[in-house]
């Protein structure tokens, strides 16, 4: 399990990719291939060759020269492809191009619209390739040379003031048309966003300008090349000698790649290799260099958004209860007063003409809570409405400016008559900016709740670390606690009993159970012994252990799963399109909406006349029509549109890390909700995936342990996986730790066939029948009745021999996973049918797929008929899933509508895939459709509720239930209503926190 996991960490996050035929320089290359690349000479030169004239040696050097040309000439170049919309558009591009001779590699990006190419020169050319990739329907044009995957970066930024689904379009719309960025994504859930771009053409900095002049403020995350950077306080004086001394002593040091010193924070940000340096040698070499006049720590902002959020709640907060100082005086006087008899007589007393002392005091008080509490939402207006888009805001600028303005030109119109009774609607503007504001404060506590996730992850790591200090003959001579983020490459660190292993590593001393659910998801405590690899934030439970760190900082495991989260919570789902697509147009509609309800009553009342009893008294049609529209602009709320995919979203693919199921975004949620038919793999997947021992007939009387310690003692010198398998069980047999062989004389390894050796005097032979029959050991009846009973079961039958007499049989399978009969049988109680496809014998094939319950099996099958296969159920309309562990099975990973890797598996099918496996159990494929389809059924009842509110709730604003009913929607409340339909979209959402997988048998 530690191997496998280790195995999970380092393909997942850092992205290895090769295998098979894929070559040094594919490697280096973003792009992924999805089928196997030409082999390294091409056909034709190997054919020049052999037609040559000259004989023999002319063949050599034709050859030769042939690959000779190969390595001088090869080049790398990248097409735009324009049309692709899936991963078999892609597929079908890269298959068309690595047909052509020439051709080293090839990879296509179905998201960045870009195909990657290497080729030889002497054998195809750029405009060739060009043209095979329109022969397949794609458009293809030229855009670069020689590209390298360092020169591709992916920049994270966090955007403050975005409001809704509108805010987060212009911004993404603005990134989008800046040279060199190949794709941005913004999400509003988060308020942030992730940049792809080439650092030769861009710059982050250049990319933070963008987005501030929309009238954002942009704050980077990260660069995408810093992933080895860390800010340092420094406690001091800092003046430009000081500065100086400080660069030129940093930057003496080998692996630091970049410092800035920034004197007014006392920060010091240095980029740096973290195999050649660390944080804990910068931090001394600063000290030393300023002779004692500076200290250095590591700087306390350990995650500026969470400190961002917990700010804008505190504002929130502080902007709500000072607007509550305000509005309830003026709700008191306009509402309550008017109808007690003592207090309404005052409020009622003219100051100027028939101005009176209520109307002066409800503008007095109101316009403080207009222009200075609400002043957030001028500024939102106006940087959307400066660049040509619309917001909530805009309605909110809107509906309150109409309500309170008018309310002015009504009591100035009073103080300058002697006549006219003023109207005033103060309460309705400053209610309804204060219920906004509460709006949003709750909005912004319950968005945060939606990453909470990511933050328990991030508080697995300790505090603190102990370091052990080793002599130069390697003794330890002492222990020294340390910050953990102070932990360098191939420090030891000491971990007791009870505490947290502070980095990933390996154990160089002692032996333990760790308990690693909190990042794996695994149960039950793995145990560790020498050589066994950590996991850093996994707890320590019963032994000392002595870590080396291999992974520090942000190459660890554990923020490299923080890392993959983020960015399939920023990755937006194909059903949030729906929503922005209404967004776009939502608010200009509203005004036209409100702008023609009002002129709607209004006209009616000019041109008809209300009976008097429908307008109230200190009311005349215009204002009541007035009412009507503001009530229309600001009930209307396209925020809860855009939080009804993405916060849904974010929890689910929180909830599925801390279940050991990472998911890479919103396209893998909706695709696997929709899954009715799941590929299977055999080997490593529905089976353990390498051999135990599982069964052991004795043909002769002897004790079991003497007659495996003979066993092992010939096989644990033989490299087979059956030997081994025989050795690991042997040892079952002994308590100690590693237990010592009886050692074998005149060893023989005859390969296919078996081994035979001397032990203790006994000639001990071990193999296969034909390997016992060829060395004239006759084999009994019993035991060829034994043997073609484990074959039928899809087993291998091992024979043992001492003295030239068969002793005993042992069975060794690549076992069925436990639970893997349940997980095929609850899929079909799901509607899931599902289906094996693995390359082994149909013998074998048709065994397990017996075993498991699966009746439609393909054996014998080639990877890249596998991926044939998933084609083939996906063109008669079925939604398809691949579960996957090997090279093999990345094909087919990527061709299906969802991947599933095996997060025991390769390198090549976890980054293939859509989501992985992290425990490698079977159930968890059911939790992962499971909890896709329960996350899709959150965003259908948000999308009802977002639809429904503003189906039901525009109208009534509108007063359509006013002429039968005289029931009409003070603006105040409509407010408050918009407010609450977003809250209760994200607690909604929410509820997603609480899920629990499905358990079998149940």
């Amino acid at each position: 399990m530690a191997a496998s996991t280790r195995a999970l960490f380092l393909s997942c996050f850092h992205g290895s990719g090769g295998g098979g035929g894929t070559s040094e320089v594919s490697r280096r290359l973003v792009l992924r291939p999805r089928y196997p690349s030409m082999p390294r000479r091409p056909r034709s030169a190997a054919v020049a060759g052999e037609g040559g004239e000259g004989g023999g040696g002319g063949d050599g050097d034709l050859e030769a020269a042939a690959v000779g040309a190969e390595e001088e000439e090869e080049k790398v170049v990248v097409f735009e492809v324009s049309g692709m919309t899936c991963a078999a558009c892609a597929g079908s591009v890269e298959k068309a191009v690595k047909r052509l001779q020439g051709i080293h590699d090839a990879a296509v990006d179905v998201l960045g619209g870009r195909a990657q190419v290497v080729f030889y020169p002497a054998f195809v050319s750029e405009e060739k390739i060009r043209e095979t990739i329109q022969d397949v329907g794609f458009e293809a044009k030229l855009i670069d040379e020689e590209v390298k995957e360092k020169n591709i970066l992916v920049c994270r930024l966090h955007i403050k003031g975005m409001t809704c689904t509108s805010c987060a379009s212009t911004v993404e719309s603005i990134l989008q048309v800046v040279p060199g960025v190949q794709r941005a994504s913004v999400a509003l859930a988060t308020e942030e966003a992730e940049i792809r771009y080439d650092r030769r053409i861009v710059t982050a900095s250049q990319l933070t300008h963008a987005v501030e002049e929309t009238g954002f403020e942009a704050i980077l995350i990260t660069t995408g090349d810093d992933q080895s950077r860390i800010d340092l306080k420094v406690d001091g004086t800092l003046n430009e000698r000081s500065i100086m001394i400080v660069k030129s002593s940093v930057q003496a040091l080998p692996g630091v790649e970049d410092i800035k010193v920034d004197p007014e924070l006392h920060k010091i940000t240095i980029s740096y290799k973290p195999d050649q340096t660390g944080p804990r040698d910068l931090i001394e070499v600063i000290e030393s260099a300023a002779s004692g006049d500076l200290t250095v720590s590591i700087y306390p902002e350990a995650d500026g958004r969470q400190q961002h959020r917990h700010g804008e709640i505190e504002r929130y907060r502080q902007s709500f209860l000072w607007s509550l100082v305000f509005t309830i005086p003026v709700f008191l006087t306009s509402m309550v007063f008017m109808y007690i008899p003592g207090l309404k007589d005052g409020l009622e007393k003219k100051v100027i003409n028939m101005m009176s002392i209520g109307e002066l005091l409800r503008w007095i008080l109101s316009t403080p809570v207009q222009f200075v509490i609400g002043r957030r939402f001028y500024t939102g207006a106006y940087k959307a409405l400066s660049h040509g888009s619309s917001n909530m805001d805009v309605l909110i600028a809107l509906g309150t400016n109409t309500a309170y303005f008018y309310s002015v030109y009504s009591i100035l119109r009073a103080a300058s008559s002697h006549n006219y009774m003023a109207t005033d609607f103060f309460e309705t503007s400053s209610m309804l900016i204060s219920f906004i504001l509460l709006g949003k404060y709750l909005e912004i506590l319950a968005k945060g709740k939606t990453s909470e996730a990511i933050a328990k992850l991030m508080d697995l790591a300790p505090e603190t670390a102990t370091m052990l200090i080793y002599d130069h003959e390697g003794n330890v001579v002492g222990e020294k606690e340390i910050d953990s983020r102070l932990i360098q490459k191939n420090d030891v660190i000491k971990v007791v009993p009870g505490g947290k292993v502070a980095s990933d590593g390996f154990v160089i001393w002692g032996q333990s159970h760790v308990n690693e659910s909190m990042i794996t998801g695994e149960s039950r405590p793995v145990a560790k012994r020498k050589g066994d690899t950590v996991i850093g934030g996994t707890v320590n439970e019963n032994g000392v252990l002595h870590v080396r760190a291999t992974f520090v900082g942000s190459e660890s495991a554990l923020a490299q799963i923080v890392r993959l989260v983020e960015s399939a919570q920023m990755a937006k789902a194909p059903v949030q399109k729906f929503a922005d697509q209404i967004s776009r147009v939502f608010v200009p509609l509203v005004i036209i909406l409100s702008l023609l309800t009002w002129l709607a009553w209004f006209l009616a009342g000019r041109l008809h006349g209300y009976p008097n009893s429908w307008i109230p008294s200190s009311m005349d049609s215009f204002q009541l029509a007035l009412q009507f529209g503001i009530s229309v602009m600001v009930i209307a709320c396209p925020c809860a549109l855009g939080l009804a995919t993405p916060t849904a979203v974010m929890v689910a693919t929180g909830v599925g890390a801390s279940q050991g199921v990472l998911i890479k975004g919103g396209q893998a949620l909706e695709s696997a909700q929709k899954v009715d038919c799941i590929v299977f793999d055999k080997t490593g997947t529905l089976t353990i995936g390498k051999p135990v021992v599982v069964n052991t007939r004795l043909l002769k009387n002897m004790v079991l342990r003497e007659f495996y310690a003979y066993v092992a003692a010939a096989e644990v010198n033989s490299e087979h996986p059956l030997g081994k398998a025989v050795v690991e069980h042997a040892k079952k047999f002994h308590s100690e730790e590693s237990h010592v062989w009886t050692e074998a004389r005149d060893f023989i390894s005859v390969t296919g066939h078996g081994v035979k050796a001397k032990i203790s005097g006994r000639a001990v032979m071990v193999g296969n029948k034909s390997f016992m029959l060829t060395s004239g050991i006759d084999i009994p009846v019993e035991a060829l009745e034994i043997l073609t009973e484990e074959e039928e079961k899809a087993q291998t039958a091992i024979i043992v021999a001492m003295d030239q007499e068969v002793v005993g049989i042992i069975s060794v399978s690549d076992p069925i996973k436990p639970n893997a009969r349940e997980v095929i049988s609850y899929l079909k109680s799901m509607k899931v049918e599902s289906i094996m496809v693995t390359g082994d014998n149909w013998g074998t094939a048709n065994a397990i797929s017996k075993e498991v319950g699966i009746e439609n099996t393909v054996a014998e099958a080639k990877p890249e008929q596998k991926a044939e296969k998933v084609k083939e159920l996906q063109s008669a309309g079925r939604t398809v899933a691949m579960v996957g562990d090997g090279i093999n099975d990345s094909p087919a990973l990527v061709s299906a509508d969802v991947g599933l890797a095996i997060g025991a598996g390769t390198d090549v099918a976890i980054e293939a895939a859509d989501i992985v496996l992290m425990k490698s159990n079977l159930e968890d494929v059911i939790t992962a459709i499971d909890l896709s389809r329960k996350t899709f059924f959150r965003i259908r009842m948000n999308y009802v509720w977002a639809l429904g509110y503003n189906i039901i709730g525009i109208p009534i604003a509108a007063g359509v239930l006013f002429p039968s009913t005289r029931f009409r929607l003070p603006p105040w409340v409509a407010g408050a209503a918009m407010a609450a339909s977003s809250v209760s979209v994200v607690c909604w959402s929410l509820l997603l926190r609480y899920y629990k997988s499905p358990k079998l048998g149940r």
